[in-house]
């Protein structure tokens, strides 16, 4: 038993070298391995950007038969294969972009057991036809993909995962792997008991990202704040900027075009075809912006995307850390930066009451919320309060978040808030923030007037804020929940039952002070930053990334599936003399020193 162990480990890690060009495994996905080697099942939970495809990969080209892979989006199918076909993997994909004559092609590969990947949408796969010619094929193993989608209190729930436990009453003796890389204790106790996946080996590592920094600041100037971040820090990098709103994907998207971006929208209201456009331009050119909503983004295989932006607030934390987790998968540094105001609590909030759903479901999706618009608001090391939040312990501060880097100021807020909330009561609970904010800064515009709320005793008392600071205080008041928003009521503010001791003086309240955009923040150097290259190799990395789109073109693939950007640093660095010399980039497998060892070689020759 422990020569086939040792045996089935040496053949991985052969693959491992041989094929995808690394030295070693990690993050225990050698342990992985060798349980799928031995037909147990097993859950994965691994960063992203962690390697967990190589967990299914690897065993899936040892084991007798195909390894049918469940991805939920067809969209993305082309390249995960295009990618292992430039490693010499013999992959495919059934969906419903491939014809009647392709899907037989693909059905006889499988029959003559001359494919070891085989991709397919949860739809396809669950289909009776589908499942009735797996029955006559060798199925090395099933990898269902994005398996937090098979939460119904998540984010990304898909209706067909609950139906994959159909896997293991069919296939018993075929292993089964799980994996997700954004995932709750909650969540993976969920996966495990729809999946039927008891007895598998549990896998479950630090969801951690420390090569992103977070940076939230608040809404106002919103469009401007991000302009400043992109032209401080990201010039010409590729990256997703999130909105919640169509529209507003639509204006964001031609306000950055007017700007000079290469920036496209992304949203559910677009024809199939102009999404798979802009998609595609998105993955196989450098440098553009995609503007999208949320219907863009699960899945993506891009390694360089250097930074992910919000406009505004997402709904949950596991939300906001799967959709930040989209930058830097290549392990380099990235950002993940927001913009948010009271408008976001206001909507969010009003969905939640406005939702058809159960009252547990409410619950559930108030506390995910509130847990959001916490991290938001928090003065403290953001990645501590992520890290606590999926069940992990909070270690230190990271230095590489926008409170780590630049330490929120706070106040004593107390009289602030005790003029805000008179106000409230004093208008009798029937306006919103911007008829406060006059009344407490002493404008008399016309509404003002008409109400003749110049004549309270509250008009003008607080002239000491800027309109900009009393927005922040009542933002925060209300997301303390000291504040409530009345949606019927055109978002009027009403007292909570929390107000009183405010009101009355006997507790004491701290406010954060408003801070400078977060372009700033660049100024402080990440510890995570890359080791820079030498002035002197700079013309050689422009040449060897010309070289990667050139070849990249040529075929129709993403210049990430030649070679990543850290693989090309590597090449600058070590300036490999010989394919020998090449072999031991970190990314260069025996296939691709076969089709690109010549001319990137050439390259690093001309270089000098």
């Amino acid at each position: 038993m422990e020569t086939a162990s040792l045996q089935s480990d040496s053949r991985a890690l052969q693959i491992l070298q041989r094929v995808f060009g690394h030295d070693s495994f990690r993050m225990r996905q050698e342990e992985v391995i060798a349980d799928l080697l031995a037909g147990r099942d097993a859950l994965v939970l691994m960063p992203t950007g962690g390697g967990k495809s190589l967990c299914y990969q690897v065993p899936a080209m040892l084991r007798a038969g195909v390894g049918v892979v469940v991805s939920p989006l067809i969209a993305l199918m082309k390249d995960q294969v295009d990618a292992l076909h430039q490693f010499g993997v013999r992959a495919a994909y059934l969906n419903s972009t491939v014809d009647a004559a392709g899907a037989r092609a693909v059905r006889a590969a499988v029959a003559a057991e001359e494919l070891d990947l085989l991709y397919m949408a949860p739809e396809r796969l669950l289909q009776e036809r589908t499942l009735d010619w797996l029955d006559g094929q060798k199925v090395a193993l099933f990898a269902i993909d994005e398996a937090h989608c098979v939460s119904r209190w998540g984010h990304d729930f898909r209706e067909e995962y609950l139906q994959l436990s159909v896997l293991h009453q069919r296939y018993p003796r075929v292993p089964r792997i799980a994996l997700t890389a954004t995932a709750d204790r909650a969540t993976c106790r969920e996966i495990v008991a729809q999946l039927q996946l008891d007895g598998a080996g549990r896998y479950i590592h630090s969801s951690d990202r420390p090569n992103i920094r977070y940076a939230i600041t608040d809404a106002d100037n919103g469009r401007e704040r991000l302009w400043n971040f992109l032209a401080a820090e990201h010039p010409a990098d590729s990256g997703i900027v999130y909105c919640l709103s169509r529209s507003k994907v639509e204006e964001t998207a031609a306000w950055l075009r007017d700007r000079g971006r290469d920036a496209l929208p992304y949203h559910a209201g677009m024809s199939d075809d102009a999404r798979r456009r802009h998609q595609e331009h998105f993955l196989r050119e450098d440098g553009v912006v995609i503007v999208a909503t949320i219907a863009f983004g699960m899945g993506i295989d891009k390694p360089d995307v250097r930074f992910v932006a919000h406009l505004s607030l997402p709904k949950s934390i596991e939300a906001y850390y799967q959709e930040t987790g989209r930058a830097g998968r290549d392990g380099l540094p990235a950002n993940a930066w927001m913009s948010y105001g009271l408008r976001d609590i206001i909507i969010f909030r009003q969905w939640l009451r406005e939702s058809a759903a159960d009252d547990a479901h409410k619950r559930t999706e108030h506390q995910k919320l509130e847990a959001m618009i916490g991290l938001c608001e928090m003065v403290t090391c953001r990645r501590r309060a992520i890290r606590e939040y999926f069940g992990e312990d909070a270690g230190a501060d990271c230095g590489n978040c926008d409170n780590c880097f630049d330490p929120p100021q706070t106040w004593d807020g107390g009289e602030a808030a005790q003029k805000a909330m008179s106000c409230v009561y004093r208008t009798g609970e029937r306006f919103g923030v911007n008829h406060l904010v006059n009344i407490l800064v002493g404008k008399e515009d016309q509404r003002v007037h008409n109400w003749k709320h110049e004549q309270l005793r509250v008009f003008g008392i607080g002239k000491e804020h800027s309109v900009a600071q009393w927005r922040s205080i009542f933002r925060q008041l209300v997301a303390g929940g000291f504040l409530s928003v009345d949606a019927e009521r055109y978002n009027a503010l009403r007292l909570t039952e929390q107000a009183r001791p405010i009101l009355r003086g006997a507790r004491p309240l701290r406010l954060r002070k408003i801070k400078a955009p977060m372009a700033a923040v660049k100024k402080q150097k990440s510890t995570l930053s890359p080791q820079p290259l030498p002035a002197e190799d700079e013309k050689l990395w422009q040449a060897l990334r010309a070289k990667r789109t050139a070849l990249a073109r040529a075929q129709n693939v993403p210049p990430y599936v030649v070679f990543h950007d850290s693989t090309l640093r590597e090449i600058a660095r070590h300036k490999p003399q010989s394919e020998e010399e090449m072999l031991r980039i970190a990314g260069v497998g025996e296939k691709k020193l076969e089709k690109y060892g010549a001319e990137f070689l050439a390259a690093v020759r001309e270089a000098g």
